[in-house]
């Protein structure tokens, strides 16, 4: 494949976890994939590990929560490539304040919707006229069934008990974003959908998770790699189609 028709795949919180998963898998399928880390030496060591690995990949410094980080990305893209043919928004926090309503910590839940929300939503603004420059833009904005109103209202979901008030509001209002991109975007070629990839073996949870994360990176890197259209504005896991 020659390197001007190479698609490239921006992946937030890249430097481990899932996000390092999901840029392999992107790697391993012809995509040059950008590594996107708030820390320069993790960042760097996690593109040089893929490219031992055989695959294309190199660091590009982003703190989701910083405006001028996410605006010299956004320009050291544009002038590297001319265009973003997917990103994904994988970055995200959980804060040992969360809790139910009642209790959680005020601090700890502004700092979960300042990551996990506000972050996406402004790297989503900041990438998207080079998404509307490639042929077939993709967005895949990582969620979590804590974030679907219907399973948390629903007391026979297995997710009726967890009072996360911040990280839960915090994917939630991702989906929204979600829906409301969808709708902005649907005469665009640009497609953009959630994706949930299950209870994962992380950093974030403590490797409390049951699945690996080559498995949870699946269904984003599909949605990612969509050929067509569909699915477009949806919430989507292995299973198929999330209740919002």
């Amino acid at each position: 494949m020659e390197q001007e028709h190479r698609r490239v795949a921006l992946i937030t919180g890249a430097n481990k976890g899932i996000g390092l998963e999901i840029a392999r898998q992107l790697g391993r399928a012809g995509i040059a994939v950008l590594i996107g880390a708030r820390d320069t030496a993790r960042g760097q060591a996690a593109a040089g590990m893929l490219c031992h690995e055989g695959l294309e990949a190199s660091f590009v410094q982003l703190d989701v929560t910083d405006a001028d980080s996410i605006a010299r990305a956004a320009h050291a893209i544009e002038a590297a490539h001319g265009r973003l043919d997917i990103l994904v928004n994988n970055a995200g926090i959980n804060e040992a304040g969360d809790g139910p309503p009642a209790s959680a910590s005020i601090d700890a839940v502004r700092r979960l919707l300042e990551t996990n929300f506000i972050g996406p939503l402004a790297v989503t603004q900041a990438m998207l006229p080079l998404l509307l420059r490639a042929p077939a833009g993709r967005i895949v904005n990582m969620s979590s069934s804590l974030g679907s109103l219907a399973m948390n209202g629903d007391p026979s979901s297995p997710y009726y008990a967890a009072r996360l008030i911040g990280y839960n509001a915090s994917k939630s209002a991702l989906n929204m974003m979600t829906v409301q991109l969808a709708q902005a975007l649907r005469d665009t070629q640009v497609v953009v959908n959630a994706a949930c990839p299950g209870y994962v073996s992380t950093d974030l949870n403590g490797h409390t998770g049951y699945l690996s994360t080559p498995e949870a990176a699946a269904v984003p890197v599909r949605l990612a790699l969509l050929r067509d259209r569909q699915p477009h504005g949806k919430f989507i896991d292995a299973g198929g189609e999330v209740p919002w």
